[in-house]
């Protein structure tokens, strides 16, 4: 199904930030020196909202950098050494890029070479929707390979032959199947979807960290769930993630259902571990393997390993209500419905202390901690009480320790 695109950029508040049209003009976009590209105008044809502004420029970086300090904003390196500039506009990052080509790739990083050729430059871009620039002052539109009648048709496609571009960096792979998500469909017909099986094993070559990257970046869309049962029916994800399975897509699904029905946000790391088998210690491995952060591995336990709780907020008291909320989400404690008892949900904290204890009559010694470790029991099993209560509880719990040790 092919949609209407506007025939130019249309008006739109990421368009006028202060500061982007001193920018732009600093830049020589009057003269036809820099453009807007890439996710800017794809997603401002769409009506999306904006959220990274990029320019690309036929200047070199250096003098980028002098164009952003005659103009007074702050110029910061990022990528200097691959053309890239970040310009700070009112607090925000506006990216600059010199106008390149591809000298030599090797599937993971690409050696580029400064040009003033546009065509070239888009020609080194991965997808068609992604290589479409705007003029930032009237909004006209530069289309050198299609990309306006893809992004039209929902179609994501490769510039030029989709196996050289998968070549040049393997991550592609992943990134066409995010992008479908994003803006497409699937199409196993296509020649694109094609190169991508066929080069799947590719993927091993990455490091993990570009792969977690993408993959969580996926699975933070919507609803992901057609594009990866596709991914593991083809043997896409097999090379680097074979834990993940037929079954896994079925609980990702259930999983998107619940969220819909409860009204809670994707989750990126919640949908990996519906992909996963139902194992504590197997998930922890994909975690390790992925370079995970140690937050997230320690969620994984959480959300995955034995306990027990009687409430909801229990449960939360003790592995987080994020953790929490897998559980339930993933059928795995209480019911869907209970979810929405956990939204905005912040853990209390026990309002005694092991020195409420001593100046209570305790003894201080080893019997402190076991006795505050009963007193936070049966708080959190009363509902987690105010002080007041809670020093009723404490009250009796050392009534029973005084009556045991005479």
């Amino acid at each position: 199904m092919t949609s209407l695109l506007p025939p130019i950029l249309p008006d739109a508040e990421w368009r006028t930030r202060r500061g982007l049209s001193e920018l732009c003009a600093a830049l020589g976009a009057g003269a036809g020196e820099a453009r807007f590209v890439g996710g800017a105008v794809r997603d401002g044809l769409l009506g999306l909202a904006v959220k990274d502004i990029d320019i690309a420029t036929v200047h070199r970086p250096e003098e980028v950098v002098e164009r952003i300090e005659r103009a007074s904003f702050k110029a910061v390196p990022t990528g200097i050494a691959h053309g890239t500039v970040t310009a700070v506009v009112d607090h925000r990052p506006v990216e600059i890029t010199t106008l390149r080509r591809d000298v030599s790739t090797d599937g993971r990083r690409a050696t580029v070479a400064f040009g003033t050729d546009w065509r070239e430059d888009a020609a080194r871009r991965d997808f068609t929707m992604n290589a479409l620039y705007a003029d930032p002052l009237t909004g006209g539109l530069y289309d050198y390979f299609g990309g306006l009648t893809d992004l039209a048709a929902h179609r994501v496609r490769f510039i030029g032959n989709p196996e050289a571009r998968i070549a040049e960096d393997h991550l592609r792979i992943l990134r066409y199947f995010r992008f479908t998500a994003r803006f497409g469909a699937v199409d196993r017909q296509s020649a694109d979807y094609a190169a991508c099986v066929m080069h799947a094993t590719s993927l091993m070559a990455l490091s993990r960290e570009r792969i977690a990257d993408e993959l969580m970046t996926l699975l933070s869309l919507p609803d992901p769930v057609e594009v990866v049962a596709a991914m593991v029916e083809d043997g896409i994800l097999k090379p680097v993630l074979p834990e993940i399975d037929a079954q896994g897509v079925a609980t990702l699904r259930a999983l998107i259902a619940a969220e819909r029905a409860t009204g809670t946000p994707p989750d990126s790391l919640r949908r990996l571990l519906a992909l996963l088998p139902d194992d504590a210690g197997m998930a922890d491995q994909v975690g390790a393997r992925l370079r995970l952060s140690n937050k997230l591995r320690a969620r994984i336990q959480a959300a995955l390993g034995p306990f027990d709780a009687s409430t909801p907020e229990a449960l939360a008291y003790r592995t987080g209500a994020s953790a929490a909320l897998d559980r339930i989400l993933l059928g795995r404690a209480f019911s869907h419905a209970d979810a929405a008892r956990l939204q905005g949900w912040v853990s209390p904290r026990l309002p005694l202390s092991g020195g409420d204890l001593i100046a209570m009559g305790l003894k201080a010694g080893p019997q402190v901690a076991k006795a505050l470790q009963e007193v936070e029991r049966q708080w959190i099993a009363s509902g987690f009480p105010g002080e007041a209560e809670t020093r009723a509880l404490a009250d009796q719990i050392l009534v029973s320790l005084f009556r045991a040790t005479q």
